[in-house]
């Protein structure tokens, strides 16, 4: 898979930038055409002529250098790119990216290119998990970001834990899976999921739900990715352990999900509401436990924001999906959701049938589109579900294509 394509790696200051060198060979090794750029410190673990050796290629150091008059090089590279692997990707360079910084080759050409984007994290455990750095990771994660988990183990400082950068031939599989996808169905798009139920707070140890494990929601998310989407999924409280190579981004509100689902429309070519997000929230919350009084106790409720309906006001070439979760006429009202919320697609199911309700692992569909066509699904796991979501809203699309 890898044969051809166009690998930026990007080399940090840290002990694991010996891995680096190693990958940079197996990546030759796959027919890769590879690009190393590296950071001042980087060169303090690895010259530079390693990797040029390596690669074949010259090696971005400095940004001030264009060796190319015709040319801006962290621009060329940017543009060149087909994927960018930053690995090791130290805590310094995390935090530059985080906050948009760009004061050298790396982090210039970083914020230049619209390739996808990897970071293999590598540090201390206790640098990694300091409040900053997780902070800042999840900054990239919102922002698009696919960051690679590393390893436990013993680190080079003497501690041992979490911080080991992922292997070469971990990362190799990767970058390998990574192209392997861009033959899908939904290669290239950018596929943005709600998912999950959300928590309305009354005070600090009492909020109202519901019954929505998340299930669907992430089903439909790890459907999206197998067929070459980039994912991003918010998600609210839920036991599901987030799938790899999607960005989660975690919310516990209705105002916190549709704050996050509208500052991810405007990039997004596909949007998929599944979250079932509470219609209302008290009006009132309290910052202390409300201790109990003799009598009732009555919470007065006002509506939360439509997502759904604020995102169809809003659309402009997005495909946007919704659910309709009904224990009653259930056809009747999926089809004035989708008129009346400007959808294209919308999924149907009855909460109340046999294996189609919250928190179990199978569903009974109905798929309802724009453009009048309906598939009825028989019960099914929520993951064949969710393929089944995906190749309809993929046959939408190229029905559109063809208008």
């Amino acid at each position: 898979m890898l044969k051809g394509k166009n690998v930026v790696l990007a080399v940090c200051g840290g002990i694991a930038a010996f891995k680096a060198a190693a990958l940079t060979s197996k990546l030759v090794q796959a027919e890769a055409n590879v690009k190393v750029i590296m950071t001042n410190s980087a060169k303090e673990f690895v010259t530079p002529l390693t990797f040029q050796a390596l690669s074949r290629q010259p090696v971005y150091d400095n940004t001030f250098v264009e060796p190319d008059p015709t040319k801006i090089a962290h621009i060329d590279v940017a543009d060149w790119a087909d994927v960018i692997l930053v690995a090791p990707a130290t805590a310094n360079v995390i935090a530059k990216l985080a906050n948009g910084l760009a004061d050298d080759m790396l982090t210039t050409t970083l914020l230049a290119t619209k390739a996808p984007i990897y970071l293999a994290p590598a540090m201390n455990v206790n640098m990694l998990n300091h409040p900053a750095v997780l902070r800042n990771i999840k900054t990239l994660k919102e922002d698009g970001f696919i960051v690679v988990d590393g390893t436990e183990g013993y680190l080079a400082c003497g501690w041992t834990g979490k911080g080991r950068m992922a292997e070469p031939e971990d990362l190799l599989q990767l970058l390998n899976s990574h192209f392997a996808l861009t033959k899908g169905i939904l290669a290239g798009k950018q596929v943005v999921i709600t998912a999950g139920p959300t928590q309305e707070k009354i005070d600090p140890v009492r909020y109202f739900t519901n019954h929505s494990s998340g299930k669907m929601g992430y089903a439909i998310a790890e459907a999206a990715k197998q067929q070459g989407a980039t994912v991003t999924l918010i998600s609210g409280p839920t036991a599901i352990e987030p799938p790899e190579g999607i960005n989660i981004v975690d919310v516990v509100s209705a105002q916190e999900m549709f704050e996050q689902a509208m500052n991810h429309f405007s990039h997004a070519d596909i949007v998929i509401k599944a979250a079932a997000v509470a219609d209302y929230r008290p009006r009132e919350t309290f910052s202390q436990k409300r201790k109990k009084q003799p009598g009732e106790w009555a919470i007065e409720m006002e509506r939360t924001t439509d997502i759904l309906k604020t995102m169809g006001e809003n659309k402009e070439s997005q495909i946007l999906v919704g659910f309709a979760a009904e224990s009653e006429n259930v056809e009747e009202y999926a089809k004035k959701k989708l008129q009346s919320k400007n959808l294209d697609l919308i999924v149907a199911n009855n909460i109340l049938a046999s294996g189609a309700g919250f928190k179990g692992d199978t569903n009974i569909i109905t798929i309802m589109t724009k453009d009048e066509q309906k598939k009825e699904y028989p019960l099914l796991s929520k993951a064949d579900a969710a393929n089944c979501i995906i190749q309809d809203i993929a046959s939408y699309i190229e029905r559109q294509n063809k208008k």
